[in-house]
């Protein structure tokens, strides 16, 4: 059973998720040769001012 984790930041809407979890699993079903139904997906998505990038906050930019 593939088990991915997804870490990006916030701010995509509901049918951008969707579109990325249905591509991810078709990608792994396809490569890895795993039916869809065993795939599993976590997203997490990160608050900007909770991230940073070259010692500054995403927040920031």
């Amino acid at each position: 059973m593939p088990l991915v984790h997804i870490d990006l930041l916030e701010g995509r809407t509901e049918e951008q998720l969707k579109a990325l979890v249905k591509d991810v699993t078709a990608a792994i079903s396809k490569d890895a040769n795993v039916p869809e139904e065993r795939i599993h997906i976590v997203l997490n998505e990160m608050r900007k001012d909770r991230y940073s990038v070259a010692g500054k906050m995403v927040s920031d930019k």
